[in-house]
């Protein structure tokens, strides 16, 4: 699997932070390529994706949520992924570090993505808690 990590302060309180990242069917609103998000019941969430010029659908549950540290999930169908949130206090507010794996059974398919992945994630979740400080 390939490993992604991105790292962000956000200037707010782990637990502002942390209250609306679990609030996992509203993240289509802080990204610009995460079209929608539903929720499924049971902590299981269908994410839509439009990233490298396709559509995406995957299944996701959340596999651990422990307030206000750590938030992480692993993919049930479509793109095989896992990875998770990890907030720690600083004096500036809070590190937001993402962890992201996948793997892409296509090896065509996954040379394109490898080559997109890392700056479409960096872009994804700095969207993300750049659009979270500012609820904040």
């Amino acid at each position: 699997m390939a490993t992604i990590e991105h790292t962000s302060i956000v200037h707010a309180p782990p637990e502002r932070v942390f209250a609306l990242l679990e609030r996992v069917e509203d993240l289509s609103e802080y990204s610009d390529l995460i079209q929608s998000i539903e929720p499924l019941g049971n902590q299981r969430y269908r994410w839509f994706v439009h990233a490298v010029g396709m559509d995406w659908t995957f299944d996701v549950a959340i596999t651990e949520c422990v307030p206000p540290e750590r938030l992480a999930w692993e993919s049930l169908s479509g793109v095989s992924n896992r990875g998770c949130y990890r907030l720690k206090r600083i004096p500036e507010g809070t590190e937001v570090t993402l962890s992201l794996e996948y793997q892409i059974k296509n090896k065509l398919l996954e040379r394109a993505v490898n080559r997109a992945a890392r700056p479409l994630v960096n872009k994804v979740s700095g969207q993300i808690l750049s659009r979270v400080e500012s609820r904040l």
